[in-house]
């Protein structure tokens, strides 16, 4: 129901700019996202960035009338998560030590819908504000090598429900922060930064990734290129 609100919600900013279509301007964005999480997370040096796509519509409805400050709601499929280094670590299951270690990515695929303010000075372009994302999916492609000390023998378990999404909050607010160029044509260049402000894994799913994840947040760094379509 959350996604259907904000879809209702820039629907309601298209219609109550569109009086003023000289100042509003429809664009696409494309790139991509250098992902991670972030904060408690542990056994953190396990945790690998990942690159994943973005991409999507945009809306820029210009406040001040020569393009200086402009509000810039978006809406992004936006693919984030991580990759699991190789390392060896230890754990220990029913008091028996172990040996393990974890390969794959893990994708959660995602709406995202920014509202950015954003100011264009001369072509230089800062740009911040409010995130809302909502969980499409996600895909666990993880396998786990587990050797019993202290001579056991390797075996290799692949992640079960690869798919479900059941232990995660589908809902979550965030930020994103940026700079960037846009040329006249409409054609810009962004770097932006993206995070959450909650945990993306539920309270009582305390087994996920061992427990490693139970504070872990979505953080991304993008890289995309937009074009706005010029206004008649």
């Amino acid at each position: 129901m959350n996604h259907k609100l904000l879809t209702a919600a820039l629907l309601t900013v298209a219609a109550a700019t569109s009086a003023q279509a000289q100042g509003v301007r429809l664009g696409l964005r494309a790139g991509t996202n250098y992902s991670n999480l972030a904060g408690n997370v542990k056994n953190e040096n396990t945790y690998n960035n990942k690159f994943g796509f973005l991409g999507g519509v945009m809306l820029n409805a210009d406040v001040t009338g020569d393009g200086f400050f402009s509000i810039q709601p978006e809406i992004l499929y936006s693919q984030k998560g991580f990759e699991n280094k190789p390392n060896e670590y230890t754990n220990t299951v029913l008091g028996v030590g172990y040996t393990e270690k974890r390969e794959g990515k893990v994708n959660y695929n995602y709406l995202d819908v920014p509202v950015l303010l954003k100011i264009n000075a001369g072509g230089f372009i800062v740009e911040a504000g409010p995130q809302y994302s909502y969980l499409l999916s996600a895909n666990d492609q993880t396998k786990l090598t587990r050797t019993r000390q202290p001579n056991g023998t390797p075996t290799v378990t692949e992640t079960q429900d690869k798919k479900d999404v059941s232990g995660f909050k589908r809902s979550e607010l965030g930020y994103v922060a940026g700079v960037g160029y846009q040329a006249d044509n409409g054609l810009s260049l962004n770097l932006r930064y993206t995070g959450a402000f909650s945990d993306f894994v539920k309270s009582d799913n305390g087994t996920y990734f061992n427990g490693d994840l139970a504070n872990a947040r979505h953080s991304a760094v993008q890289l995309s290129l937009g074009y706005l379509i010029p206004s008649k």
